[in-house]
């Protein structure tokens, strides 16, 4: 049966309207995406069948261009699609970022970082520059490692709150085995930093690390020089 023949409370734009976004699955979520379904599938048993053969919701938007356009129902199209919409929400969480104080707002920081640095596939260090007032100046990706880890040069990270005239910057990096848990070494190079980045007046606000399913906050875990 066609989905336009499928009760009205069930069809998933018309639940979308009715019950917010929030009340679909991630099934119906990828068949409004999708918008119709092939030969013999509706566009929600398209969904069905395309998340248990990626595994997930998150695998399928994450997976490389070949993989997504090989599936059925899918192609170059709907890739180049799903790419735009991917930045477009990357870019919505940076916008809110920049109109407020980030320390005020510590999820949006954390639902920002999450975005851009979860899906790599190498761990990547970058920093959150932010005014005196704690406005985001900009977001830079600075340095990028083995899955293991980056190498992080302090030198270059007070070039560049120099250089944006940063009073104080947000440390970030992921890590690609996808637990967040700081290791020794994150806390070494934060030390460092703090360090070094308040001899030019710069102050360390936090250090964000990125796993899978959660970002930790070093400013929470009390791990910051006081």
């Amino acid at each position: 049966m066609s989905i336009a023949n499928w009760p009205e409370s069930e069809r998933p734009r018309e639940k979308l309207i009715n019950q917010g976004a929030f009340s679909l699955s991630d099934a119906e979520l990828l068949a409004i995406f999708l918008r119709t379904g092939v030969k013999g599938k509706s566009a929600v048993d398209l969904s069905r069948d395309l998340l248990q053969n990626f595994g997930s919701l998150r695998a399928l938007l994450e997976s490389p261009q070949k993989q997504f356009c090989s599936a059925c129902g899918l192609g170059l199209a709907k890739y180049v699609q799903l790419q735009a919409v991917l930045e477009m929400s990357r870019r919505y969480l940076q916008s809110g970022l920049e109109k407020g104080n980030a320390l005020e707002n510590p999820q949006q920081v954390r639902d920002f970082l999450s975005s851009r640095m979860r899906h790599q596939s190498r761990e990547v260090f970058a920093c959150l520059f932010l005014d005196n007032k704690h406005r985001v100046i900009c977001f830079e990706e600075l340095f990028w490692g083995t899955i293991n880890a980056s190498a992080v040069y302090p030198r270059e990270v007070i070039s560049k709150a120099l250089q944006h005239n940063a009073a104080a910057v947000i440390l970030a990096h992921n890590h690609p085995s996808g637990v967040a848990e700081p290791s020794m070494a994150d806390r070494q190079i934060t030390s460092k930093l703090q360090q070094l980045l308040e001899g030019v007046e710069v102050r360390v606000l936090d250090h964000m690390v990125v796993g899978d399913r959660e970002v930790i906050s070093f400013a929470e875990r009390g791990l910051l020089l006081s």
